[in-house]
């Protein structure tokens, strides 16, 4: 599969905001879309909350498509550190967002691979993230990855809670320790 990345431009918004919102639903509304759900994605997805993070110190956004067409993206937040990671020299991969029919296909892996390189370009020793424990596929594809589960944390909007694992894996050598929960 030929792959290309590349940063995204303020034309790529309304094609970014189309496939966030796609597999944000597909990931989250496994019983159907309650309003709740349908207002995060507004809100997190529309194309103001898209620019200010285009625009944001720290962020790094990187496209992934194939003959011209976005297929998935990476979200990632320069010296973002977590209290289960205990690293000031940490990014956060925010989002790692692959399109549900190119799933399997090795374009995660390859995207995931981009965002590590960006991070260890920006000075990063660690990057982390947090995945949906409803989301099986994604907490089997970081493990796979060399990820080492940290510990626990919640995603809370609009009084719903939802469990999320923490990954993080050392960018530069030895893979840092195992947290607890």
């Amino acid at each position: 599969m030929s792959l290309s990345f590349r940063p995204p431009t303020n034309a790529d918004l309304p094609s970014l905001r189309a496939l966030a919102i796609q597999v944000f639903l597909d990931t989250y509304a496994t019983e159907g879309i309650r309003p709740s759900l349908a207002r995060e994605a507004e809100q997190q997805f529309s194309i103001a909350a898209l620019q200010a993070e285009l625009e944001r110190a720290g962020s790094r956004i990187v496209l992934a498509e194939q003959a011209e067409h976005l297929i998935a993206f990476a979200q990632l937040s320069v010296g973002t550190g977590h209290e289960l990671v205990g690293e000031a020299a940490a990014t956060e991969l925010a989002r790692l967002y692959v399109q549900a029919l190119f799933q399997r296909r090795g374009v995660g892996r390859r995207l995931l691979a981009h965002a590590e390189t960006l991070a260890r370009a920006a000075g990063s020793a660690t990057l982390w993230l947090t995945a949906w424990v409803g989301n099986a596929p994604a907490l089997a594809f970081y493990r796979r990855q060399g990820y080492r589960e940290l510990g626990s944390t919640v995603y809370a909007f609009e009084g719903e809670r939802y469990e999320n694992r923490l990954f993080a894996k050392s960018l530069e050598g030895p893979d840092i320790p195992r947290g607890k929960d």
